[in-house]
């Protein structure tokens, strides 16, 4: 009887032991496992990635949406590899980008530290709305939720005055965390173009013959695009407040072109100065009815603060800068030099 419980207990032992150094054997191969899949990185499928981790998500989720975008290849090792790192309560919801290569512990890195993303999207002075709405369209950090409005829906979002959304919104490049809106993305520049046209016509001349900050908005939209050299912005608009005094057209191709619309293919020819429409200041007095761009900040202050000059023309060098003339016999002999 003794004998052969000493040998059961032996069996029992080597049993045991073999247990234990399958367990040993099975945490140090799981472990070997797990940190190679942890180190190993994953190339993003494009250039870069935008995600969501929607606010409380669990983990087992957070997998799912990594593995749709293709950032990890196994949602359920990613899992482990989270609570084992003791991370499952640190996950922050958010909007995040990935690049170039990742391994899933960069990832939990990031997401556990709230490494958010942040977009950019920039509106260049002289574009116009369209151009805008455009690059908002083709922006992949972007939630769209313009797309399918017409203009005049967005302005009654934005609860405008005007009608026309032309040079309503200021160009200049806007920082946003990705799934940012769209719309919100239009209220900041609304907003800023709404800040910087009240301070600029708080200082603006007192003289001046526009008589609201509107159509300050659009004679300075006009200076914008006539515009090649910064330096001769004061006067390109004092040439236009003089005009404007002297109730003599504008007589500028710009507002002819954006009255064009999409008809313009790039020539301006004879008719198209001799057709009349709202926007042609070769047959119309005054200013067109719209600014006919994004107008920056200097081309805003030039208008309200215009150079103190005689000249009331100017004529394309072909570098870029103008030749200004008090007359129109001065600028016919500039024409000829430069054009003809």
């Amino acid at each position: 009887m003794f004998s052969v419980r000493r040998g059961a207990g032996r069996g029992i032992g080597r049993a045991i032991t073999l247990l234990v150094v399958a367990a040993l054997l099975g945490i140090v191969g799981g472990g070997i496992w797990l940190a190679n899949y942890a180190t190993t990185s994953v190339q993003v499928p494009d250039d870069s990635v935008y995600f969501n981790i929607d606010r409380g998500l669990g983990v087992a989720q957070v997998a799912r949406v990594l593995e749709a975008n293709g950032l990890i290849s196994d949602a359920r090792a990613f899992v482990i590899l989270v609570r084992v790192l003791g991370k499952p309560g640190e996950l922050k919801a958010g909007s995040y980008q990935a690049q170039g290569s990742l391994s899933p512990l960069r990832l939990v890195e990031k997401i556990s530290q709230g490494d958010f993303a942040q977009g950019q999207v920039r509106f260049i002075e002289g574009w116009t709305f369209r151009q805008m709405r455009s690059a908002l369209d083709a922006h992949p950090a972007v939630a769209h939720e313009t797309t399918d409005w017409s203009d005049r829906e967005i302005l009654e979002k934005l609860e405008a005055e005007q009608e026309h959304p032309e040079g309503l919104f200021f160009p200049d490049t806007y920082h946003f965390a990705a799934g940012t809106s769209d719309l919100m993305i239009l209220r900041q520049a609304f907003d800023k173009m709404e800040d910087v046209l009240a301070k600029a016509w708080q200082e603006r001349d007192s003289n001046l013959p526009v008589k609201t900050r509107y159509q300050g908005l659009i004679l300075a939209s006009i200076v914008e695009k006539e515009t090649g050299d910064p330096t001769e912005r004061e006067m390109v608009a004092g040439v236009f407040i003089n005009r404007l005094r002297r109730g003599m057209r504008l007589q500028t191709d710009p507002t002819v072109i954006y009255g064009l619309g999409e008809q313009f293919d790039g020539n301006l020819r004879k008719r198209d100065l001799q057709t009349d429409s709202p926007y042609n200041t070769y047959t119309r007095y005054g200013l067109p009815p719209t600014p006919i761009a994004l107008p920056g900040e200097a081309a805003i202050y030039a208008t309200f603060k215009p150079a103190e000059t005689r000249a009331l023309y100017f004529v394309s060098k072909g570098d870029g800068t103008h030749q200004f003339s008090n007359s129109l016999v001065e600028h016919n002999r500039a024409v000829n030099r430069f054009q003809r």
